[in-house]
């Protein structure tokens, strides 16, 4: 269970740098009593400069195993744990620990002293593992946690190439279908709203929108474009009140998620155009927003709940073993058709 993982240090090499032994570093470790304080600072000073991670089979053995997840959000607006894409992925995740002894934590990182605090926290053996979500392209978080040697999971990726374990869903799939719907229903002037560009997942999907173009003889045009600035309701009305100015003519518009989709009708309410007679509408995720919308909303699902699931069992299997090199699971969408389009 939770082997030390090759190549990095050893409780034995700490012991040896703090001219301590063995047993002194594990009382250390542990948080025992008995260690004079001069001695404590030399273990934990030596810790720190091998960058070394407890086994945690060992602390598994002594009780002391923390029986705890984080799930962190790497987003400076704490507001958005209330979106409800945040939420169902938290009930997801919690669902899926609820036959377990293990307890969920949820946290917000957004700076660099969070990052480097956070990693500190959960190396400090108060987490056996990591789940994160909403990792932007740049972010060292998930590289910082697979140095320290701690279980993370990701919903989601950073790029084509990514190296931690991750969960996703096809989202480049899902905006292709998307947009080949509009498309086999007449409409021409397809706009798209995608979400914040250093994200892969807004990546994939206005890559999907593309796709779909493309396969039809059609040129996608850069002014039929909008990059939301995050996936919120504010942004998605901001960018279909642009759009609007941009092509009056457009027919259709794919939003790169529901929240999004809202804003955008929202915006073409108050442009005086209906929907889905004038301009068509679809989502993506289908979960609940806020306030239901008028019409009803045609969207992609994502399998929220089957996300949830895989990435807690990705995580627990990667707390009890350490399977070489990263995984990954990309689960299909599908299209969900109501009034919008």
């Amino acid at each position: 269970m939770g082997r030390q993982r090759p190549g990095t240090p050893t409780l034995e090499e700490v012991a040896a740098l703090a001219g301590v032994g063995r047993g002194t570093v594990s009382r250390v470790v542990n948080n025992a009593a008995g260690v004079r304080d001069s001695t404590r600072r030399a273990v934990r000073q030596a810790i720190t400069e091998l960058g070394y991670v407890p086994n945690l089979a060992a602390r598994s053995l002594a009780g002391h195993r923390a029986d705890a997840v984080a799930l962190v959000m790497t987003e400076p607006d704490w507001r958005l744990f209330g979106e409800p894409f945040f939420t169902e992925v938290v009930h997801a995740v919690g669902d899926a620990l609820t036959d377990t002894p293990v307890q969920l934590l949820l946290t917000l990182v957004r700076t660099d002293t969070e990052r480097q605090r956070f990693v500190e926290y959960a190396r400090g053996g108060r987490v056996d593992g990591v789940l994160l979500m909403s990792v932007h392209a740049e972010d060292a978080l998930p590289d910082m946690l697979a140095k320290a040697g701690l279980p993370t999971v990701m919903l989601g990726r950073r790029s084509g190439d990514e190296t931690i374990t991750y969960v996703d869903a096809d989202n480049t799939a899902g905006a292709r279908g998307a947009v080949a719907h509009l498309l086999d229903t007449g409409r021409t002037t397809i706009g798209a709203v995608s979400g914040p560009l250093d994200m892969y997942v807004a990546q994939c999907r206005l890559r999907g929108y593309r796709e779909a173009l493309e396969g039809a003889g059609v040129t996608p045009a850069s002014s039929l474009v909008v990059e939301g600035s995050d996936f919120t309701e504010q942004s998605g009305r901001r960018a279909m009140a642009d759009l609007i100015s941009r092509r009056p003519e457009l027919d259709a518009v794919f939003a790169a998620s529901d929240t999004l989709a809202a804003g955008a009708l929202d915006a073409l309410r108050a442009a005086g155009r209906r929907v889905p007679r004038d301009v068509a509408v679809i989502g993506f995720d289908d979960v609940h927003p806020a306030r239901p919308t008028d019409p009803p909303l045609t969207t992609v699902r994502q399998p929220l709940g089957e996300i949830g699931r895989t990435m807690v069992r990705l995580l627990l299997e990667e707390m009890e073993d350490s399977p070489a090199g990263r995984r990954s699971v990309v689960l299909p969408t599908e299209l969900v058709v109501r009034d919008s389009a």
